[in-house]
This record gives C-alpha cells, structure tokens and sequence, in this order.
C-alpha cells in the first residue's frame, strides 16, 4: 500500500511553510486555506472556470484550484497576502476600493492577483489585453467597469510616479 499523506515543504509568499499530514491527491487552493491558514484565495467553482483562487506560481497566474498541493514543491507560490509588504494595501488594492470594484469581495484576491501579474508582464496593457488578462476570473457584481477603471488608475499612476 502507498502512503498518501505526509510532510512537504512550499515556498508560500517567501517563507519556508510545512504541510503536515496531506493527502498527496490535495490541491494547492486546499492546502493554502485549510492546511497553512491563508484564507485570501477563495474557492467558488473548483474547476478552474472563476480565477476566484488565482495565485502566482513560479511567476505564472494559476487557478490553485487545479494544482496539486504536492506538486508545488520547489516553486514560489504567491497569494493575495504575499503582494504587499507587511499588510499594507498595493496600489491595485486602493484602487479597487476607490472605484468600487469590490462589491461582493469574493472575485477580488483573484482579480488583484490576476491585474499585478498583468501589469509586471506589461506595465502599459491595452484595454484589450487588460479584458484578455482578466478573462479567467469571473465577477458577477461589478460589471467589469470599475474593475478595469481602476487597472487604468494604477497604469496612470505608475506611469507618474516613474515605476
């Protein structure tokens, strides 16, 4: 019989975090809310049509919902709580708020995820590469407006400031 719990170790917002006692077969949303406590990744359709738990892996904007916990191991793993130094808000957070682009609050880890990776990819998108970017992660409150109002906020406002 193969053991299918255990002990590993992830890199999750630049700190060396153990998993104890997981099932191998876990995702990587599961583990990071139910194993290490971080609750920011939400958990809405489990199958990677929402981008409700979008985290960056490696880099790279991933629905965790779809990843395996296990296999995370060696990568850098970043969620919602990992984007900004000691809790305070980024410049995309204090956008959100300012244009109301909140609303329910249960799309907008991923959506904030979704628009920093954007906007280190490409720190001046298009109105129609932000909608592409976006595309995976679905709001059923905002409308979308005041989403992309403040991913327009912060292009302008990162241009000013010389980032």
């Amino acid at each position: 019989m193969t053991d299918t719990t255990g002990f590993y170790d992830l890199v999750v917002n630049g700190e060396r975090r153990q998993v104890r006692d997981s099932w191998v077969g876990e995702s990587l949303l599961y583990v990071l809310r139910e194993r290490l406590g971080l609750m920011g990744s939400k958990g809405a359709c489990e199958q990677g049509e929402c981008g409700s738990c979008t985290v960056l892996l490696d880099d790279e904007a991933v629905c965790s919902c779809l990843v395996l916990g296990a296999s995370a191991v060696g990568s850098d793993v970043v969620t919602i709580e990992g984007l900004a130094p000691h809790g305070a808000p980024t410049d995309v957070q204090l956008a959100f708020v300012e244009h109301g682009a909140v609303q329910c609050g249960f799309c907008t880890p991923g959506l904030v995820v979704a628009v920093h990776h954007l906007l280190e990819r490409n720190p001046d998108p298009s109105a129609i590469e932000t909608r592409e970017a976006l595309s995976g992660n679905i709001c059923r409150c905002t409308g979308y407006g005041r989403i992309f109002a403040a991913v327009e906020t912060v292009v302008a406002l990162r241009k000013g400031a010389g980032k």
